[in-house]
C-alpha cells in the first residue's frame, strides 16, 4: 500500500485527557505502522515543552502549538509566534475583564496563579479542561504568570464564566485571531484559546505532507475535539474517537472506539496500517 502520513491528537485521542502515557495498544499500533514505512506525527495544541513526555515514544515529529510550530526530527518546518503587540494587547484585555489565562511559549507554559482554584469549582468538562486541571495539579511545567519573561508566545488559553468577558479582546484582535471556544455545556466555565489566523492544524498537515512528498489523499488524522477540525477537514481520511465531540464525529469519515477501548489500535487495523 502507499506510504501514509498519520497525525494523532494527544489528549482524548492518543491518551486519556490530561495523561502523558498512551495505552500499550496505541504504542504497539504506532510501532507497527512505522515498521511498515508509515510516518506518525503528533498534531496537538500542546507546545514542545508539554510534548516532551509523549515525544519520547519515538514519533516522527509534531504539528505543535496548534500549527504554530511544526517540526520533524531536528528540523523546524514552520515557526510563527505572535507579535509583541498581539501578545500585550491580548494579555491586558483578557486580564482587564477577569479572564483566567494560560500562555504558551515554545518550551514553557505560564498560568495565572489562581487558575487552579477557579478550575476546582468548574465541574467536569472536556478533554482540554481536564488536561489543564491535571497539569496544574501535577505542576506539569506550568509556571506562575509573574515569572513570565516576555519570550515569544504561540497561544493564549482562556477560561471565564461568560462570553462578554471576551468582547473587548475580540474587538481588538478578532481580525487576527480566532477565539475558539470548546463546545462544552457540562460545566460552569467557558474555556478556549486564541488561535492565530496565520496557522492551524490543517496548515500544519499540509506543510508536513509537502515536506515528505506525500499527497494529502494519503494522510490520516485522528482527533476528538473541535480544535482538531482543520486537521479533520484537511486529511484524506478523518477519524474521530468515540469519546469525542458530537460535532467532530459528524465532520469525520470514520468513528473509532474510545481511547480507553484500544480505539487507535482497532482503527489502525481497520485502515490496513498494521
Amino acid at each position: 500500500m502507499n506510504r501514509k502520513l498519520i497525525f494523532l491528537d494527544i489528549d482524548g485521542t492518543l491518551t486519556e485527557a490530561g495523561c502523558n502515557v498512551p495505552p500499550d495498544s496505541a504504542l504497539e499500533a504506532v510501532r507497527r505502522a512505522m515498521a511498515k514505512g508509515h510516518k506518525v506525527l503528533l498534531c496537538t495544541g500542546r507546545n514542545p515543552g508539554m510534548l516532551a513526555p509523549v515525544l519520547k515514544y519515538g514519533f516522527n515529529g509534531a504539528v505543535a502549538c496548534g500549527g504554530g510550530y511544526v517540526f520533524t526530527g531536528d528540523e523546524v518546518l514552520y515557526d510563527c509566534p505572535m507579535t509583541e503587540e498581539q501578545r500585550v494587547t491580548g494579555l491586558e484585555l483578557l486580564k482587564k475583564h477577569g479572564v483566567f489565562r494560560t500562555i504558551e511559549a515554545k518550551d514553557v507554559t505560564y498560568g495565572d496563579e489562581d487558575l487552579g482554584e477557579f478550575l476546582a469549582g468548574a465541574g467536569e468538562g472536556n478533554s482540554e479542561l481536564m488536561r489543564w486541571r491535571k497539569a496544574l495539579a501535577e505542576q506539569l511545567n506550568i509556571l506562575p504568570m509573574k515569572e513570565y519573561d516576555g519570550r515569544p508566545l504561540y497561544k493564549i488559553v482562556f477560561m471565564c464564566t461568560s462570553y462578554d468577558q471576551l468582547d473587548e479582546a475580540k474587538a481588538a484582535l478578532g481580525d487576527q485571531f480566532n477565539f475558539v471556544v470548546q463546545d462544552v455545556a457540562a460545566h460552569s466555565c467557558l474555556n478556549g484559546e486564541l488561535v492565530n489566523k496565520k496557522f492551524d492544524k490543517g496548515k500544519g498537515v499540509r506543510i508536513v505532507a509537502e515536506h515528505f512528498g506525500i499527497p494529502l489523499e494519503d494522510t490520516i488524522g485522528f482527533g476528538d475535539s473541535m480544535n482538531d477540525l482543520e486537521m479533520i477537514e484537511t486529511v484524506g481520511m478523518s477519524v474521530c474517537m468515540a469519546n469525542g465531540s458530537p460535532l467532530l464525529k459528524e465532520k469525520s469519515k470514520m468513528v473509532c472506539p474510545a481511547v480507553t477501548e484500544d480505539g487507535l489500535y482497532k482503527a489502525f487495523e481497520e485502515l490496513g496500517l498494521i
